[in-house]
This record gives C-alpha cells, structure tokens and sequence, in this order.
C-alpha cells in the first residue's frame, strides 16, 4: 500500500510514528510543509523537515518536542556573544550540524528535495520525507506593528502580537516538487495530518497543483482533525484559525477544508470522541466521518489513531 501523508512539524511526526507501526510494509511518503522555513545565521533551517526526521530517526528531544535529544548549545551562545543571529531562537550544537549539512548541499547546487534524501539517507526512518516544493515560501505575519517571519511570532511573542494574516512569501510563484506530485497522484491512501490547518497544512495546499492533484487523484482523501474538544493539543492551531475567521472546532476546520466532491479536499475526517455530537453536521457537509480517540501518546495509542484513519479511508467513497 502506498501511503502519502500531508503534514507539519511535531503534530505530523507523532503521526507518522503512529502509521509507520500501524503499517509496517507501506510505502509512506510524507509530503512536508516548508513555510516554517528560514536562513537564519548563514544556514538553511527547515523546522518540520526536521522535526518529522528526528522523530522517525529517533532522536528528537521528546520532552521539549523539537530538536535533538542529548543536545548542547555551546555554537549558540558564541553567536549570541558575537550579537549574530535571533537569540530568542536556539539552534542546539547536533541540529546546526543538519542545518549546515543541508546548506552545504544547496550551495552545490542540489534541491531541497535532494538535500533532504540526503540527510534522511543516514537513518532508516521507514517513510520517505519530501518538501511540497524546492522553492523557497516563508510564511510571514502581518501584526500591527509590521510584518515578521512566522517564527518570530510563533517563538518569540508565543502568537501574542496581535496578527491580522499570514503571508506565504512567493507561493504564487512556486512549482510543486516533482516528488511530492508523484507521491500524491500515485497514492491508494492521502492522509491529512493532525498539523496546523492554517500555516502547516494551508502551506502545502497553497502551492500552486497541489489541490489539483488532489483533487485529480484516485485514492481517498482522509483527514485528521487537530483539535480534541476545541482545543489544539500542542501547538497554537486554534490561535491560527481564529485569525482567519475559522472556529476552533473539529467541525469548521473541516468545513473549512470542504468535501472533495464539492470541490474541497476531504472525503472523510476523523475526529475526537469528545467532538462526536458534530458527526451529523460533517455528514451534511458531504464528509465523512468517525469518532475516535485522538491523543497521539507514543506507541498504541498514535498506531491506533493511524489504523482508526485507515480504516476509514477504506469506507470513504472517492469523491
């Protein structure tokens, strides 16, 4: 079974930890927001890239949720001491490794696609990882003090600086990696990750034959919802929706993705038990639906919710 995931950072990778157990003979390809992305002291940062590779390799920091378990910051304080750099934004000694190795291949001329098999080639991390595209799409946030890159606001002010919208820099003008448009016209299954709708998710459909693939693809469309009860269970998802006018609620956020035989993305979601009641309205929405547990704890109960999404892929209908 050829399995292709949309996903962002920590939400997606403690996903795909999940399916990789769920289903240990797929082919899962895992195709990764890249608006996160930043140069950021000479080197090419890529959060979620690096977050779903740690996290499959097996050593990401579980207790911080990013970054390299066993890390030190020696690198860090010399560029803070040298005034270089953000330095609300620490980049640990073993990750800044990656970053520059990643830079190193870009400078010699490979894609980001690339670059990534590359980095990912060191480990056996049982799923393929691809950006959605080799072009560069920062996500900026517009605030009422001026526009700022989406870490900044996301790690500095903690998404308290006030935003009106978020902004991906040139995605207008991007291409859709060949690697990720195969991956999803060649999938029997697309699962959409329990990642930000907005700024992890919304990225990747916002690249110009994404949709469009999605929409031409054969296999069905399965959605996660990020939200249990209304409330995201890591991350800033609900203060994301709430400033494009989305409530936080399983069942908007999936009105907000829409149907795929309304011309939307979803041909079925699969939400938390604490969201039942909603299992109605998203029927009516040309959507279908389940309630599951949602938390996605290392081992059983992440596999579970993967088997629970799979599942449902093999009811929902193509739209």
């Amino acid at each position: 079974m050829r399995i292709t995931v949309l996903a962002g950072g920590v939400g997606g990778a403690r996903f795909a930890l999940g399916l990789r157990e769920a289903a240990p003979d797929a082919d899962i390809a895992i195709v990764a927001n890249v608006g996160d992305d930043l140069w950021l002291a000479g080197v090419k940062v890529c959060p979620d890239l690096d977050s779903l590779m740690y996290a499959l390799a097996g050593v990401n920091d579980t207790e911080r949720g990013w970054g390299r378990a066993s890390e030190s910051e020696r690198v860090s304080a010399e560029l803070r001491a040298y005034g270089v750099g953000w330095p609300w934004f620490t980049l640990g000694d073993l990750d800044l490794g990656t970053h520059l190795a990643r830079t190193a291949l870009l400078r010699d001329g490979a894609t980001l696609t690339e670059a990534t098999a590359r980095l990912s080639g060191r480990w056996e991390l049982g799923a393929t990882l691809l950006p959605v595209t080799d072009d560069e799409v920062p996500t900026h946030v517009v605030t009422d003090t001026g526009v700022i890159h989406f870490e900044e606001w996301w790690v500095r002010t903690r998404a308290t600086a006030r935003a009106h919208r978020f902004v991906q820099h040139g995605a207008e003008r991007a291409r859709v990696s060949p690697a990720a448009l195969e991956a999803i016209r060649g999938a029997d299954v697309v699962l959409v990750a329990p990642s930000n709708p907005v700024v992890s998710i919304g990225t990747i459909l916002g690249i110009p034959g994404v949709r469009d693939a999605i929409a031409a693809a054969s296999a069905p469309v399965v959605g996660v919802s990020p939200l249990i009860g209304g409330r995201a269970v890591r991350g800033m998802a609900a203060t994301c929706l709430e400033v494009i006018g989305v409530e936080p609620d399983a069942v908007a956020v999936a009105e907000h993705y829409g149907a795929r035989s309304r011309g939307g993305l979803l041909d079925a979601w699969l939400v938390a038990e604490e969201d039942a009641s909603g299992l109605d309205a998203l029927r009516r929405l040309g959507i279908r639906a389940d309630a599951r547990p949602l938390l996605l704890t290392p081992g059983g109960p992440a596999a579970q919710v993967a088997r629970d999404a799979l599942a449902l892929a093999l009811e929902a209908p193509r739209a």
